[in-house]
This record gives structure tokens, C-alpha cells and sequence, in this order.
């Protein structure tokens, strides 16, 4: 296990310099999310009372707000996240991922190191985007921030590991490519991202319980409404740890098989 460790740790370092030599790709991650933030969240101050948009306590400005930042975070992380495994097919293609295989480096190691690469990246814009809503008005405890930013990174770990296996399985931008964005923007709409389900028509409603975002969007905005022990969040909670345990899994597996 401590070999397992050491190796994730060294992987971590190798991948996170590689992203530090382009501080603008950091920033400019969150740019999309961020021109939602400022073009599109001012509109929701007019469908404020709506429902799903509870007023509660700041007014009906600042519960828009708890709805839409978190869905914007959770938003960050499925795009951010999903589009690791580019980085992946580009190591492929140039031979690096064929020279660690010849190391003595964990093969878990290979893909755990670059998980916590894409959490510790994706970490560091969602904080950008916090302090962007509370520039716009987002008002939330302390506590319920903290834990949505936990559900938000474990959703990137998980994401970031699925990635990696499509990555892996397709070998090609052009075959990924497609591949991502059927499916990233589906999960998008059906999670109820930039408006709650509560405004969706039944059938919709229903069909976006079968998508296991959902249940992390929904425990985000809970918790920053300051319900941290509603049964919402403990969902969301349990549904994250869930993935995050079935994809790093399957990632391993695939990073085993692909080095064997």
C-alpha cells in the first residue's frame, strides 16, 4: 500500500507540473463555467420565485443564487473532468504511457495519480468560481460550501476516471471526442444543471431520477442552503461515493489490463 501511495504521489507531482506549464489552460477551465455565472444567472432573478427556487433566508436574489452556482460547479467538474482523457490519448500517441510501463511505477499508480491531478485542478476553479457567486451575491454557511465542495470533488474523481477508460478504449480524438459530447450533454440537461427539476414537467422530472447526477446536484444546492443533514445530501453523498468506488475500480482494471 505505501508503494502504491509513493507512486500515486510521484505520478500527482509529473502530471501537475505538465498542467503548471500552462497556468492560462487553469484559468481559462473556468471561464465557460464562469460567463454562465455572469450572462445567464442574472436572468434567474426573474424566475426567482419559481419552483425549486425557494426564497429562504437573503432573499429570493440569493436562493437563485444557491440554486445556480452549485449546478455550475457541478457543471465545471462534468466537462472539466470528462475531457481529462484527452490528455491521456496525446501520452498514448507520443510514447510516454509506453515508457512507464517499463518503470517499476504501480499501474493503479497511473491512473490515481492523475485523478488527483484533475481534483486538485478542478478544486482550484471551483474555488475561483465561489468567489465569483459571492462577488454576484451568492450568500451560504460556511459549512454547506464545504460540503458541496467535497460532493464536487468526489464527482470529479469519478468523472476523471471514467475518462480515462473511454480514453483508453477509443484511442482517438476523433472517436472520443463525439463520444463525450453525447453523453456529457445529456447528463447536463437531465441533471437539472442550469434550472432545477422542480420546473420540469413530470415525465422529465422522472427521467432525470434515473441519472445519478441529479442526485449530486441536488445534494450541492442543499447544502448550500444550509439543510447539511438533509436526507438530500446524504444521498447525494452516498450516490458519489458509489461512483467514485465503481469508476476508480473499473479505471483500475483497465489501466491493469493495459499494462499486463
Amino acid at each position: 500500500m505505501s508503494q502504491i501511495v509513493h507512486d500515486t504521489f510521484l505520478i500527482f507531482q509529473r502530471c501537475l507540473r505538465q498542467t503548471l506549464r500552462s497556468k492560462v489552460a487553469v484559468v481559462f477551465g473556468a471561464v465557460q463555467p464562469l460567463l454562465y455565472l455572469l450572462l445567464f444567472g442574472p436572468l434567474l432573478m426573474r424566475v426567482s420565485g419559481a419552483q425549486g427556487f425557494g426564497a429562504g433566508s437573503g432573499g429570493s436574489g440569493g436562493a437563485a443564487w444557491r440554486v445556480f452556482v452549485p449546478g455550475v460547479l457541478v457543471q465545471l467538474v462534468l466537462f472539466g473532468a470528462g475531457f481529462a482523457g484527452f490528455g491521456l490519448i496525446a501520452d498514448l500517441r507520443s510514447g510516454v504511457v509506453e515508457r512507464l510501463r517499463v518503470t517499476p511505477v504501480s499501474r493503479v499508480a497511473l491512473l490515481l495519480g492523475r485523478v488527483l491531478r484533475d481534483a486538485v485542478v478542478l478544486g482550484v476553479q471551483a474555488v475561483m468560481l465561489l468567489a465569483a457567486g459571492l462577488a454576484l451575491g451568492l450568500r451560504a454557511p460556511v459549512a454547506g460550501i464545504a460540503v458541496g465542495l467535497a460532493l464536487v470533488t468526489g464527482l470529479a474523481v469519478a468523472i476523471a476516471a471514467v475518462s480515462y477508460v473511454l480514453a483508453l478504449a477509443t484511442r482517438s480524438e476523433d472517436a472520443f471526442a463525439p463520444l463525450l459530447s453525447s453523453v456529457t450533454l445529456p447528463l447536463m440537461l437531465l441533471a437539472g444543471i442550469l434550472l432545477p427539476m422542480g420546473m420540469a414537467p413530470g415525465w422529465l422530472d422522472a427521467v432525470s431520477r434515473c441519472t445519478p447526477l441529479r442526485y449530486v446536484v441536488d445534494a450541492a444546492r442543499a447544502a448550500f442552503a444550509g439543510d447539511v443533514a438533509s436526507a438530500a445530501v446524504a444521498e447525494g453523498a452516498a450516490v458519489t461515493a458509489v461512483l467514485v468506488a465503481g469508476s476508480v475500480a473499473l479505471g483500475v482494471r483497465r489501466f491493469r489490463r493495459e499494462n499486463a
